[in-house]
């Protein structure tokens, strides 16, 4: 139930905005100061889930599919080193990744490019002819298990999605996953499979609104192709932009189109940032408040 407040002091109840159910509504509530209308967030008890560990998606077998990927060799071996040298994974809950199935990755791949993925990654084929028409060539090259790489980092994201609609966690870390430049029919970036796109998907089967945040140094075009007609996900991405700069896209005055305008906000930056200019860039864009808009709660 959102409740207005007048200057008075006396409190008037409303039924909650068209579209936002009660259950994800939750127990927050608009208040109106004067004219200005905040969102009031309830008090939860001690133990209502801020004792939940993070989660950690990892297994020996995940991390050693995510090392051969080419163009980025023993990566994921190396963060899982500095995690375990920190003693950082005492701290959270590890959680053994599921293996994406077509079914799960066709809910934003074409079936076309997942089949030509499989199929040339079944017979490490880099030369086939249909290949460039997938994006698959250079920076993407079609080697020999391609695929199966691709459906174990779109299968850990989509696991990190899930502990956080069970509500066994507050926050589920996929080190391996992000591969933002990945669209619907074509590989790009060195991304093969957008686990983004998946991961926010499963989200959405409980979560009405998502905030998506990219900091990678490239502009994450994928996942906001993927949702730029729609106001239910909003995309947020700070990232360098400079003539010739991959992937080229990412102006501040990409905004979104449709229904989704106003939900892309992109941050073109320059070399040299520092982490002072990082905080006054998110205080200049209101990020720190991105999580509640006039339609409702965002899950971030």
């Amino acid at each position: 139930m959102l409740t207005r407040e007048h200057r008075c002091g006396r409190s008037e109840e409303q039924e909650p905005e068209p579209g936002l159910s009660p259950k994800k509504a939750g127990s927050r509530r608009w208040l109106r100061n004067g004219c200005n209308w905040k969102m009031e967030e309830p008090e939860e008890p001690a133990d209502s889930g801020q004792s939940l560990p993070p989660v950690y998606i990892y297994s020996p077998e995940y991390v050693s599919m995510c090392d051969s990927l080419a163009k980025v060799p023993k990566r994921a071996s190396m963060v899982h080193s500095l995690i375990e040298a920190y003693a950082l994974h005492k701290q959270m809950r590890i959680v053994k990744p599921k293996v994406a199935s077509m079914e799960e990755m066709a809910t934003f791949h074409t079936d076309a490019y997942l089949q030509h993925l499989q199929k040339v990654s079944q017979e490490g084929d880099d030369d086939h002819p249909d290949s460039v028409e997938y994006g698959l060539g250079y920076d993407c090259p079609a080697t020999e298990g391609i695929f199966d790489y691709a459906a174990a980092v779109g299968g850990a994201t989509i696991t990190a999605a899930q502990c956080l609609i069970d509500g066994t966690c507050k926050v589920a870390i996929n080190w391996s996953g992000g591969w933002h430049h990945a669209k619907k029919d074509e590989a790009s970036g060195f991304c093969y499979l957008n686990d983004a796109v998946l991961g926010i998907l499963r989200l959405r089967r409980k979560f009405d609104r998502i905030l998506y945040v990219d900091l990678d140094l490239h502009h994450g075009d994928g996942v906001e192709d993927a949702f730029s007609f729609t106001s239910k996900v909003m995309t947020v991405s700070l990232h360098k932009f400079s003539p010739g700069f991959f992937p080229g896209t990412g102006d501040v005055s990409d905004v979104g189109l449709g229904k989704g305008r106003y939900y892309s906000v992109n941050v073109p930056i320059q070399d040299g940032i520092q982490d002072e200019k990082y905080y006054h860039i998110c205080e200049r864009h209101n990020l720190y408040h991105l999580l509640v808009v006039a339609e409702g709660p965002i899950y971030v």
